[in-house]
């Protein structure tokens, strides 16, 4: 007697088919499950086992064997009890023997036979549609994440119970033919809890914030203590466009294989806000564990990655950042298998310029040369070069903050910068790039085209500065995104001049 259900595992963000095998014969009573398993998939074998006990299903005194094909998959995580689950019911009789065809099942069982939420549903769905699979069966408590996959009918169940009665017709469980799915805010900061309107002064780092925000530009913000740099960084989210459809489905995949979305949580409609401590390991910043997780960087895949105090990094998880931040995906090998996993994120970084933090102020700075030259030299130029945008945040002045007036609020800085992006839009359109920070060094001179007064400019900043190549072409994006925000359809002196300029502040700390 053999039955087979078809079930989904994932490697990194891809969902894989795999078929539960079940087989009955004559011999010496065993249940066995085989297939290259994990230590908490060899587990599954006990708690199906109890599950159908509470569940009123005994197996009989015969030798039972299930297998998880393909057999040369790695399988790990617990989200293959459900299926093996209905795989020995049909091998028993307990269910029509044409249950769960062009359907795949997934779910973790609790020894009382509950069905548990189980992580990494919406891509396992993804690749299942793909497959031409037109329905499901999950978790109920993974019901409205299943929701987001279009053109996939969704059962969702909360015990086995459930499960039997829906294959045998007595129970109708909970059913979603899916469409776009709910929306439902992310873990960026809300235009209703900070705004822009609250800082006070530092008009130079809210520009060059602003100028990061319409073209996806990487920042450095670098002042003394008290300034407001970490007060603006946490703004930057409220000006920042809104995610598309296909950026809300790349996050929303992402923090389901995380096990981070809330219980009925559907599609992620903010910008993630991602702030780890800089205590952070390099294993936790770029991803890892046995099997690899997404790590902070991914996490903050179309969102912001705000690192404050970045000397106070350590300079492993700092230099781990280059690859994502060139490549806009982090690749973990492991001997089993490769993972890859997108982080394509906008780096926000605040910093003192010393240890004291007050430095170039000599009448508060009490640091020596040397000591200032090793707290900046925390940071390597390989990892300066990949960051756009340098600004300074300057020490606030009494008259700032005693007048009482306010400044730009984020929903006016945003209207611009949601005219800079859709000009971005239309000009690649159907190219594959979505922000000026995208642009590849082969289609600079196509998109970025320089007159001669231009040129002179920028062969001038170039030669006075001591700029690498890359530093070089980050600039003449940044003045690209400079003229979008003017409306300007070609680059121009002035927008040159101001993109220079944010260069000129991390030489003036960094070239002394």
């Amino acid at each position: 007697m053999y039955s087979c259900v078809s079930t989904l595992a994932l490697r990194g963000l891809v969902g894989i088919e795999i078929r539960a095998e079940a087989d009955m014969s004559e011999g010496l009573p065993v249940f066995e499950m085989v297939g290259f398993l994990g230590g908490e998939v060899r587990e599954a074998r006990e708690r199906v086992r109890t599950a159908l006990k509470n569940s009123g299903i005994f197996l009989p005194p015969k030798r039972i064997t299930v297998n998880l094909a393909p057999a040369d998959i790695k399988k790990s995580g617990t989200s293959f009890d459900l299926a093996v689950a209905v795989s020995l019911l049909k091998l028993l009789g307990r269910i029509p023997p044409e249950s769960a065809e062009d359907m795949v099942v997934i779910g973790e069982l609790g020894l009382s036979g509950s069905v548990h939420k189980v992580n990494g549903v919406l891509p396992m769905l993804i690749e299942a549609r793909n497959m031409g699979i037109g329905s499901c069966m999950v978790p109920g408590d993974n019901i409205a994440e299943a929701a987001a996959v279009k053109g996939m009918r969704v059962v969702g169940v909360s015990s086995l119970e459930e499960a039997m009665g829906y294959f045998e017709g007595r129970l109708p469980a909970e059913t979603i033919d899916s469409d776009a799915g709910t929306c439902t805010p992310g873990s960026g900061e809300s235009l209703d809890t900070v705004d822009f309107s609250e800082v006070n002064g530092q008009e130079s780092a809210k520009r060059a914030l602003e100028i990061a925000a319409a073209g996806m530009h990487n920042i450095l913000l670098i002042g003394p203590p008290g300034s407001g740099k970490t007060m603006l960084a946490r703004r930057l989210p409220t000006i920042l466009p809104e995610l598309d459809a296909e950026e809300r489905m790349e996050v929303t995949k992402i923090y389901s294989v995380a096990g981070l979305l809330k219980e009925g949580q559907g599609l992620i409609a903010a910008r993630p806000f991602i702030a780890p401590h800089h205590t952070v390991s390099a294993a936790a910043m770029a991803g890892g564990g046995l099997i690899p997780r997404p790590g902070e960087c991914s996490l903050a895949h179309r969102g912001v990655l705000f690192l404050d105090e970045l000397p106070e990094f350590s300079a492993s998880t700092l230099e781990i950042l280059r690859q994502p931040m060139e490549d806009k995906e982090v690749n973990i090998a492991r001997a089993a298998a490769s993972y890859t996993y997108p982080a394509d994120f906008l780096l926000c970084a605040a910093m003192n310029p010393c240890k004291c933090g007050y430095y170039p102020d000599r009448t508060k700075c009490r640091c020596q040369e040397s000591e200032v030259r090793k707290y900046l030299g925390r940071i390597s130029g390989p990892l300066l070069d990949r960051i756009d945008i340098c600004a300074e945040a300057s020490r606030i002045d009494y008259k700032d903050i005693s007048t009482g007036m306010k400044g730009e609020s984020s929903r006016e800085i945003r209207g611009r910068v949601i005219r800079a992006v859709k000009a971005q839009k239309e000009r690649y359109k159907g190219t594959g790039i979505r922000f000026n920070s995208d642009i590849s060094v082969k289609d600079m001179d196509k998109y970025c085209h320089l007159g001669r007064k231009e040129e002179k400019l920028i062969r001038e900043a170039f030669e006075c500065l001591g700029l690498s190549a890359r530093a070089y072409h980050r600039m003449i994006r940044v003045s690209r995104t400079i003229a979008d925000l003017e409306g300007a359809s070609d680059i121009g002196c002035a927008h040159l001049a101001e993109a220079i300029g944010f260069r000129n502040v991390d030489g003036r700390y960094w070239n002394e």
